[in-house]
């Protein structure tokens, strides 16, 4: 049988068991994934996905390009059906294609710092978003795999 690159039988596992140490675990097993890691080599979260942008995030990068936040926003970015500040579309228009870097790299917003999310608190409120990233991130489908060794072979 096929693995299931989704992982939903791990994810419910979890979800069933509710680990108290569930942080630690995911923690653990992002250190380990991404002390071999690469994110160059990749750069899918940057080619298919919009971080949110915070207000912080929006004036920082302003700043940077010597721009108004309006004239930022207007060039940059839109707002969503939630109200977030978002890319209008896919790729990231500060990703440079041809070798994966960030042209923002040091000033880039607070959601690109975090991702994938696999290692913060409250590992169980944000599954579902950890569900989502494992289908954009090998990273995340690597950590999910040392998840499953213990979620699925234990009793």
């Amino acid at each position: 049988m096929p693995k299931d690159p989704s992982f939903k039988k791990v994810f419910q596992k979890i979800i069933a068991k509710k680990p108290k140490d569930l942080d630690k675990q995911f923690g653990e097993a992002h250190e380990e994934v991404f002390e071999q890691m690469d994110c160059l080599t990749c750069g899918n979260c940057c080619k298919t996905t919009s971080p949110m942008w915070n207000e912080t995030d929006i004036q920082r990068v302003a700043h940077l390009f010597k721009m108004k936040v309006s004239a930022f926003l207007d060039t940059y970015l839109v707002q969503d059906s939630d109200g977030d500040w978002v890319y209008p579309a896919a790729p990231c228009p500060f990703l440079t294609e041809e070798d994966n870097t960030c042209q923002i790299y040091d000033h880039r917003p607070k959601a690109c710092k975090e991702y994938p999310h696999t290692n913060r608190k409250n590992m169980m409120g944000i599954l579902q978003l950890t569900a989502k990233n494992v289908l954009i991130c090998p990273a995340v489908g690597q950590i999910m795999e040392k998840l499953e060794q213990v979620y699925l072979t234990s009793k």
